[in-house]
């Protein structure tokens, strides 16, 4: 499966999703002006990862300092996906980073994963 490269610009996160090391990749501001047509690729390739997938463990890592409200649905859908997969008996750890001095930032992280069942760590990101 090809992997899924997108260069991250001001308003748009870095996408990395590659299927060979099954770590998938979500770095960067997110307020682009059509959040559904920047995300369509990125739920459309994870549809088709996990469908393809087996026995792997998917390592997913997210650092959104900021989110507007359209990516934060898109965001979630994404999210849905990946807890669907866990509730079918898939491997799926899911870090999201988060500036320490940043309360906004974790808060966010807080809010997507009370609905999710999946392992969800919140952890700081390291200074310097």
């Amino acid at each position: 499966m090809e992997r899924l490269q997108i260069q991250g610009s001001r308003s748009t996160p870095e996408i990395d999703f590659d299927a060979v090391s099954n770590i998938l990749l979500v770095k960067g501001q997110s307020y682009p002006e059509n959040s559904f047509k920047f995300y369509e690729p990125v739920l459309q390739w994870v549809d088709d990862y996990l469908l393809q997938l087996t026995e792997e463990e998917v390592h997913v890592h997210f650092n959104l300092p900021y989110i507007n409200t359209s990516s934060s649905k898109c965001i979630m859908m994404l999210l849905e996906k990946l807890d669907q997969a866990h509730l079918a008996g898939k491997t799926v750890i899911l870090n999201w980073y988060y500036s320490a001095d940043n309360d906004s930032e974790l808060e966010c992280a807080e809010e997507f994963k009370e609905d999710m069942s999946l392992p969800f760590y919140i952890l700081p990101l390291e200074e310097g």
